[in-house]
């Protein structure tokens, strides 16, 4: 277990959705001896400090992941990194391929090189469902940064750093969230979806921060952990924002995925299922994190964890409660 209360933690992007609500739970929750927001914007950072982001324990350093040198002056007495910092916006990264690269995968980089030079104890980065089976660069770059902080377990021979993963799907609501987008369209009267057969998983910011934090806590070193999360229909989203408003089909896009993929059939073999999420083992038996294969059951050859084939599904109902908190904040123009 950690010991927060005593523990220094470091937030890469820690001015995005992800970032601040981390910050906000840790503060009103977790009180850790001090948490430390890294980013390249210092615009957000003025902004969240004078949105009541001042607490005596708050750090605010100006960064970039791209910056070794940097990171390696941020995580000076650090014990906990979690790596949010990340070019998402798919079109964006199709555009600016090599930009994608240097952050995502260069920048995933420099984070594991400076938590090991200085000592970091737990590193712990989030990646994505676009990872899996990757059709759009930014999926290529998650990859990549995936089987970067497995791999660099390796690295820390006697030292005490370990390195994991959380992957979980769409994030409700989130900064580059279809959910704000809807919300926009509802005003003209029609939503443009690309394929009324699209499906998504789907969690809740909070529900994603508790997870990392939940993850942190237990994380061995190696492990991919992917919580059991619902899946929803992209129509059924359109028809609960706007029940009134005409749909109009557009295509699908380059780099877009009728439907998204948590675990892979390959991945089940090394894969344990607990109540609540799957545990991606690493391929390496000699890794710390091999040891989840005795706290949970192995998964079926050929598993395959999609979100059009998942158990568990949002109604339309279920989907107006989860979206109504974002709806307040759009039209308070609060909307993270």
């Amino acid at each position: 277990m950690v010991d927060w209360k005593n523990s220094v933690v470091l937030v890469t992007g820690g001015t995005g959705s992800f970032g601040k609500k981390f910050i906000k739970l840790m503060l009103e929750e977790v009180h850790p001896a001090k948490i430390i927001v890294f980013s390249r914007d210092e615009l957000k950072q003025h902004e969240m400090q004078a949105a009541g982001y001042n607490h005596p324990s708050l750090r605010y350093f100006i960064g970039d992941v791209r910056d070794y040198s940097r990171l390696r002056r941020a995580f000076n007495g650090v014990d906990i990194v979690v790596h949010a910092a990340a070019l998402k916006q798919v079109p964006a990264c199709e555009y600016n391929p090599m930009e994608a690269i240097k952050t995502n995968i260069l920048g995933s980089s420099n984070v594991i090189d400076a938590a090991l030079d200085t000592g970091v104890t737990r590193v712990i980065a989030l990646s994505t469902d676009k990872a899996v089976n990757p059709v759009n660069l930014y999926g290529a770059t998650k990859l990549a940064a995936e089987k970067l902080f497995v791999q660099s377990n390796s690295y820390a021979g006697g030292r005490s750093t370990r390195f994991a993963c959380v992957r979980y799907g769409n994030v409700v609501g989130s900064r580059g969230s279809v959910v704000p987008v809807f919300l926009k369209q509802r005003e003209n009267g029609a939503i443009t979806i690309t394929d009324e057969r699209m499906t998504r998983f789907w969690i809740s910011l909070e529900q994603g921060v508790r997870f990392v934090i939940r993850c942190t806590e237990q994380m061995l070193g190696g492990e991919v952990f992917v919580p059991k999360i619902p899946s929803m229909k992209v129509v059924d989203l359109a028809h609960a924002i706007a029940p009134e408003a005409k749909i109009n089909t557009i295509g699908i896009r380059p780099g877009e995925k009728l439907h998204e993929v948590l675990i892979s059939d390959d991945e089940s073999r090394s894969t344990i299922e607990m109540d609540d999420m799957y545990v991606v083992q690493p391929a390496e038996a000699l890794w710390f994190g091999r040891d989840w294969q005795t706290r949970g059951t192995p998964l079926a050859d050929e598993f395959r964890y999609a979100s059009n084939t998942n158990t568990e599904w949002l109604s339309i109902p279920q989907i107006r409660e989860i979206i109504r908190p974002i709806e307040e904040g759009y039209r308070q123009g609060t909307l993270e």
